[in-house]
C-alpha cells in the first residue's frame, strides 16, 4: 500500500497546487515572460552609454571625435559647456563626459602632445571600464587619420584566427534564456515543496494526514515527486516553446539527458524545501530563509561567474552544493552537446547530495510532526 499511498498522495498535492492561483501564476510566469525578459534585456559589454562633449576646439578635427560617438555603442552626444559636465555627472545624466581642449588641432598639427580629458561615472562598472577602452580607440583612430590625411591599416606580425564554439554568433541571449530556465528550476521546486508543506500547516491539514494510515516518508516522498514532475513539466515546455522556439537558441545535445539529470536535480532540491518549511513556521519566514539560501547557490554555482575565477575555499564548499553539479552538466548538454560518459560524474555526485538531504530532511520532518502531534 506505501506506493499506492504516495501515488494518492501526491495527487492530492497536485490538487492542491492548481487550487492556488498564485502559485501557477508564478509557475506560467518563471518559464515564460521571465525568461523571455532574462535573455533579451541581458545588455551587450557596452550598449546605450550615455556621453556628454565639451568642443572648446570647435576645429575640423574635434568634429571628427564628436562623430565617432553614435549608436549603439554609445548615444548621440549631448554637447554641453564646460560650466554643466559635473552638474550632469553629479545627476548621473552622462556616463562619460570628454572634455576636448581649444588649440587640440593647433598642438597636434604643431607637434606637440595635447591632452584630452575623460571623466568617468565610475559607479557604473560594466560601461565605465569597457567604454573608457572603446573611447581611447576610436578617439586615437581619429586623431591618426586626421594628421595622416586617410586611415591606414595596420597589418600586425601575427594573424589570429578567432572561432567561436558554442555561441558563434556571441549572442548573449542563448546563454541568458538557458541559464533563467536553470534558474528557475532550483527556484521554483525549493519555493513549491516548502510552500505545500507550510500551506498544510497552515491550514490545520497536516493534522488529518496524521490520523490517517500514511508514514512520514510517504507524506514527504508524495510532495517531492509531484512538485518535481511540475517543476520538471514547465522546464520542458519551457526549453522547447520559449527557448528554442520564441528564442530560436539551438540546443545542441540531448534533451531527455538533461531531463534525466533535472530529476535527480529536483531530488534534491525538494528535499532542501522540505527541510527548510520544517525550520520556518510561516511563509514569511520561509521566503527570507530562501533569500539566505538560493542566492549563494545560484551566485557560486557557476552560472555566473566561472567558479575558475572564485577562491579556492568557495570552490570546495559549493562542491557540495547540488546547484553546482546542476549548472555544470547543463551546460555540457545544452551548450556544448556532451553525452552521458562526459557529465555521469555530475550525475552521481547529484544522486548523493539528493539522498543525503533526503534522509535529513526526512528526520526533521518526523521530528516536527511528532511536535504537531
Amino acid at each position: 500500500m506505501r506506493a499506492a499511498n504516495i501515488l494518492h498522495l501526491g495527487v492530492k498535492e497536485l490538487r492542491s497546487l492548481i487550487r492556488d492561483p498564485m502559485m501557477v501564476v508564478l509557475i506560467a510566469y518563471a518559464f515564460t515572460y521571465g525568461v523571455y525578459t532574462a535573455a533579451t534585456a541581458m545588455p551587450e559589454t557596452l550598449n546605450k552609454a550615455a556621453i556628454a562633449i565639451v568642443d572648446e576646439d570647435r576645429s575640423a578635427l574635434s568634429a571628427r571625435i564628436v562623430g565617432a560617438f553614435y549608436p549603439p555603442l554609445f548615444t548621440p552626444p549631448a554637447l554641453i559647456t564646460q560650466a554643466e559636465m559635473d552638474r550632469r555627472m553629479d545627476a548621473g545624466l552622462d556616463t562619460f563626459a570628454l572634455d576636448i581642449p581649444p588649440s587640440l588641432q593647433r598642438d597636434l598639427l604643431a607637434g606637440r602632445q595635447p591632452t584630452i580629458q575623460l571623466n568617468v561615472d565610475a559607479t557604473r562598472m560594466s560601461q565605465a571600464f569597457t567604454g573608457s577602452g572603446y573611447i581611447q580607440s576610436m578617439i586615437a583612430g581619429e586623431v591618426t587619420a586626421f594628421a595622416q590625411r586617410h586611415r591606414t591599416e595596420t597589418l600586425p606580425p601575427v594573424d589570429l584566427a578567432l572561432r567561436a564554439r558554442f555561441n558563434p554568433e556571441l549572442n548573449k541571449s542563448w546563454f541568458g534564456a538557458v541559464m533563467e530556465v536553470i534558474n528557475n528550476v532550483t527556484m521554483l521546486s525549493i519555493v513549491l515543496t516548502g510552500a505545500a508543506l507550510i500551506r498544510e500547516r497552515e491550514h490545520g491539514t497536516v493534522e488529518h494526514l496524521l490520523v490517517m494510515p500514511v508514514t512520514p516518508f510517504e507524506i514527504m516522498t508524495s510532495k517531492v515527486w509531484a512538485m518535481g514532475l511540475v517543476v520538471l513539466a514547465a522546464c520542458m515546455l519551457s526549453l522547447h516553446v520559449i527557448v528554442q522556439g520564441l528564442l530560436a537558441v539551438p540546443i545542441e545535445g540531448s534533451i531527455a539527458l538533461f531531463m534525466a539529470g533535472a530529476g535527480l536535480h529536483l531530488f534534491a532540491t525538494t528535499s532542501m524545501g522540505i527541510f527548510m518549511a520544517t525550520l520556518a513556521r510561516s511563509m514569511p519566514q520561509f521566503g527570507l530563509l530562501l533569500m539566505l539560501v538560493l542566492l549563494p547557490l545560484q551566485m557560486l554555482s557557476g552560472g555566473v561567474t566561472p567558479r575558475e575565477s572564485m577562491p579556492a575555499l568557495v570552490r570546495l564548499v559549493m562542491e557540495i552544493a547540488p546547484t553546482t553539479h546542476f549548472v555544470a552538466f547543463s551546460q555540457a548538454i545544452l551548450y556544448r552537446g556532451a553525452s552521458f560518459d562526459v557529465v555521469w560524474p555530475h550525475f552521481l555526485a547529484l544522486a548523493a547530495i539528493g539522498s543525503v538531504l533526503f534522509v535529513l530532511a526526512l528526520a526533521r520532518f518526523r521530528k516536527a510532526i511528532m511536535l504537531m502531534a
